[in-house]
């Protein structure tokens, strides 16, 4: 990892570690009290699904994304999750060399970077992969020890609250379905107790909480036990925005373009930087990555391609 990196991260897990409360398995990074200056001006980067891998040309077309963001000098970007893929039913060896690859490659970004976990970035908890629950990274330990971060956090900058969530939900059986976990919920609800009623908030998922896409999108199998296209549970995840100003949810996973507005917020599904897992457009939405602009308490965005072509064009779309 970047020793410059290693010490920004270090730095937040500092600031977060200083309001530690009993039974709140994690906190705010920095001064919630921040939150109440007077929201500035600026823009910030929120790319998602990188998918990297050493095949189908998806390490370079990650270089291209991240040289494009880099080009744009962000604040900071936010990842929403998938960096890799995948960790889920591979031995350790190549969980290892997908993570190794993605923090090479991310290096190119030059801004400060926080992380949200994704689906596929957990490690091993498909049988397949070989791997038991007493191994070293086994399920989210490999995200938070190679990445340095924790899997659900909240930050302050320039006036403005992010809260990123954790929305995979390993289940017993070792599959996983979208959902906030009650100790997470617990924490959000405290993290928001803390914040004005008019203080801006920006909050990511990788897992959407609110999306149209089963109107339009391919349909699940019907074999699936679990919900892996929403947050099972999101109803009492958006409950507790109500007496807040959460300006929008960004949303990754799922590959698209979308907006839903729900009671004077935005849900965005914020498209792909790998498309169609690098074969392409999925859903006719085309690889890339998005622009936040935040102007004085007001949010807008833009979608941003960068260029790439597959070296293996493939179906039109992927469930």
């Amino acid at each position: 990892m970047n020793p410059d990196r290693r010490s920004f991260l270090r730095s937040l897990a500092a600031a977060g570690a200083a309001a530690a409360l009993p039974g709140i398995p994690l906190l705010n990074h920095g001064n919630v009290n921040a939150a109440v200056a007077a929201a500035e001006s600026f823009d910030f980067v929120f790319f998602t699904d990188t998918h990297i891998q050493p095949e189908l040309d998806a390490a370079h077309g990650c270089q291209m994304a991240f040289a494009k963001i880099a080009a744009a000098k962000p604040e900071f970007a936010i990842c929403g999750g998938d960096m890799v893929f995948d960790a889920l039913d591979v031995p350790r060896t190549r969980a290892d060399m997908l993570f190794d690859l993605y923090q090479r490659t991310e290096a190119t970004i030059q801004a400060p970077l926080y992380h949200t976990i994704g689906n596929h970035d957990l490690y091993g908890i498909l049988s397949k992969s070989g791997a038991i629950p007493t191994d070293p990274g086994y399920g989210k330990k490999m995200f938070e020890d190679r990445i340095g971060a924790r899997t659900y956090y909240s930050f302050n900058h320039r006036g403005y609250h992010f809260i990123v969530l954790d929305s995979i939900f390993p289940t017993p059986d070792r599959l996983w379905e979208g959902r906030i976990d009650d100790a997470q919920l617990r924490w959000l609800a405290h993290d928001l107790a803390a914040i004005p009623p008019a203080a801006p908030i920006v909050v990511i998922t990788h897992v959407p909480l609110i999306t149209g896409y089963l109107a339009y999108g391919p349909k699940p199998d019907g074999t699936r036990r679990y919900d892996t296209v929403s947050v099972a549970n999101s109803a009492a995840v958006i409950a507790l925005f109500a007496a807040h100003n959460v300006l929008a949810v960004l949303q990754g996973h799922l590959h698209i373009n979308e907006l839903v507005n729900y009671k004077d917020c935005q849900y965005a599904c914020c498209g792909a930087v790998c498309g169609n897992w690098w074969h392409g457009p999925r859903l006719d939405f085309p690889e890339g990555f998005t622009i936040v602009s935040l102007r004085e308490g007001k949010i807008s965005w833009r979608y941003e391609t960068y260029g790439f072509q597959s070296v293996a064009p493939n179906p039109r779309y992927k469930s």
